[in-house]
């Protein structure tokens, strides 16, 4: 459920917070005044696309947070826990912001994540049925996926197993494909691939190899620089016939210390003198052991030479270094493998595709048995529902025909198309050629108030869906949406009085002029401002007694 809302700079939007309650929340106002805007700002908030175009003019960017309470889905949770995101106190604050330079952010519960993964999350938070709803009921190719969604629970199984094993047949198809156009290149490859691989895999390259060999050609190419530095720091600090160095600063020590008894700075000094003699000493048997096992072996170089030798004509073919040459050897065995076992286990790719064919046929036609059993059933609760919207002579019909071009799709191997006949004495014809657009929205209604229950959708959104109806139709869109608003949340914009009258709250979008530019405003209608505001949207600009009357009466029958 959608609990709050702030809007900052979001078009004639400055700033704007609101709370929002459950069941039934009605949005009314003038044309213009802001009403679709905040709907915007929620559907932004779910994941929709946004853009530059949405910012206030004059701001650099708009600001959106939404406050939602944690659905009570499995699903939900699952996908929470796989992202990250802390739920502990079972809300979820959704921010975000757009940029005029571009930049979009967005935050989860403090977590940053993309417009995609907003998606998914906002796909479980809110429902947005609006004008475009229409325009998803005029496009056949939608309607099988409405039926899968009213028959999920039923079907989940088969379609589960279809979805599984079209895929193994696609891969299969993409061999046979592969392998029938391309057997040239596919053996090229092959035999490439396998050389290669012995080619690195026969080098037995180390990580680091290369770095740690240059380093010991160096110090080969360079031992008599090496010896030479050593040997002079040897005889400096352990003695030649000039003396020792150790044994100067041994003398130096044992002088200062016959003093250091005198004067703190003495004591000081004579330290240092210790510290300085002692390292040194350290030092010269470090030299001295270096000598020792400093060796130089000219066949230890050639060695280097030719081991180097062969890692630079490897860099040169596979990479600059060892460490991508080594990555480099991991994609092509996996590659490798893939393509030998292609070819030991699809030897008789046709034999397998052929045998996939029949099991996908299989499931497919059991699919769409289940699939007709549920539609059959659809039928008969939007023929309840469309007789509830008084139009109880329609009558309602889910078509199934198989693809002209392709027997096996994604989705399985029916096409589905909603049929309606809306007229007794008519023919039933494709609901996208017949429907007008009141009895478009009657459908879409019903279909909703069938799915409400499944859907498990905390927030339901109608934007002005009772376009093109009036009188009891109208009276009756109030009550489906009232009813929808028993199992989710539903805020709902209406030109409609009868719709206005039947909110749990009233919500007053209204725009003004402050300091030459226009904005936005809402206020929360008391009982009497609701009286008023229903008698504005049933007269228009002139109020009299009568259609106060006539509100108090609509807001009465609405509560009882």
């Amino acid at each position: 459920m959608l609990q709050e809302l702030t809007i900052d700079n979001l078009a004639i939007i400055d700033h704007l917070s609101l709370e929002f309650g459950d069941q039934m929340t009605v949005l009314t106002g003038e044309t213009g005044a802001g009403k679709s805007i905040i709907i915007d700002a929620v559907s932004l908030l779910a994941g929709s696309r946004g853009s530059q175009e949405f910012i206030r003019r004059g701001a650099d960017k708009l600001s959106l947070q939404g406050q939602f309470s944690l659905p009570v889905n499995p699903n939900f949770l699952a996908l929470l826990e796989r992202l990250g995101i802390d739920h502990e106190d079972n809300n979820i604050i959704i921010q975000r912001e757009i940029h005029r330079s571009g930049r979009n952010t967005i935050r989860v519960n403090g977590m940053l994540i993309n417009a995609a993964t907003l998606r998914q999350i906002g796909s479980y938070l809110v429902d947005i049925q609006g004008q475009n709803e229409h325009q998803l009921l005029m496009q056949p190719e939608q309607h099988l996926k409405l039926l899968d969604e009213y028959a999920q629970k039923k079907i989940a199984v088969s379609f589960a197993a279809y979805q599984r094993q079209y895929s193994e047949y696609e891969r299969v198809k993409r061999a046979l494909q592969q392998k029938q156009t391309n057997e040239k290149q596919w053996a090229q490859r092959l035999d490439m691939l396998r050389f290669q691989v012995k080619e690195i895999e026969t080098a037995n390259l180390q990580a680091h190899e290369d770095t740690e060999l240059e380093s010991e050609r160096e110090r080969l190419n360079h031992f008599q620089q090496i010896n030479t530095a050593l040997q002079t720091a040897s005889t400096v600090l352990n003695g030649d016939e000039n003396g020792a160095a150790l044994d100067s600063i041994a003398q130096a020590m044992a002088a200062l210390q016959e003093i250091s008894q005198f004067d703190e700075s003495y004591a000081k000094l004579t330290d240092s003198i210790s510290s300085a003699y002692y390292a040194l000493q350290d030092s010269a048997a470090d030299v001295a052991s270096k000598l020792d096992s400093l060796e130089f072996d000219d066949a230890r170089l050639d060695e280097i030479e030719t081991r180097l030798a062969t890692i630079a004509d490897l860099e040169r073919k596979y990479g600059d270094s060892v460490a991508q040459i080594l990555n480099y050897y991991q994609k092509i065995k996996a590659e490798l493998e893939q393509m030998e076992a292609a070819e030991i286990d699809n030897s008789d790719l046709t034999g397998q595709l052929k045998q996939l064919a029949n099991q996908l046929d299989e499931t497919g036609v059991r699919l769409s048995q289940e699939r007709k059993t549920a539609a059959k059933q659809l039928a008969t609760d939007i023929h309840q529902q469309l007789k509830d919207l008084y139009m109880d002579k329609a009558v309602f019909e889910v078509k199934f025909t198989e693809h002209e071009e392709q027997h096996f799709l994604t989705t399985g191997i029916d096409q589905v198309e909603f049929y309606i006949q809306t007229n007794t004495g008519e023919s039933l014809g494709p609901l996208a050629k017949i429907a007008s657009g009141g009895e478009l929205s009657r459908v879409m209604l019903a279909l909703k108030t069938i799915f409400a229950k499944s859907q498990g959708i905390t927030s339901i959104i109608f934007d002005e869906v009772d376009t093109g109806v009036s009188g009891r139709v109208a009276q009756a869109i109030a009550e489906k949406i009232k009813l929808i608003a028993g199992h989710s949340q539903v805020l709902c914009i209406t030109h409609l009085p009868q719709v206005a009258a039947v909110a749990t709250h009233h919500l007053l979008i209204q725009k003004q002029v402050q300091h030459k530019r226009t904005t936005t405003s809402v206020e929360r209608l008391t009982q009497d401002e609701r009286v008023t505001e229903l008698a504005r949207m049933l007269a228009g600009a002139e109020i009299t007694k009568l259609t106060l009357e006539h509100a108090q009466e609509l807001l009465k029958m609405a509560q009882n």
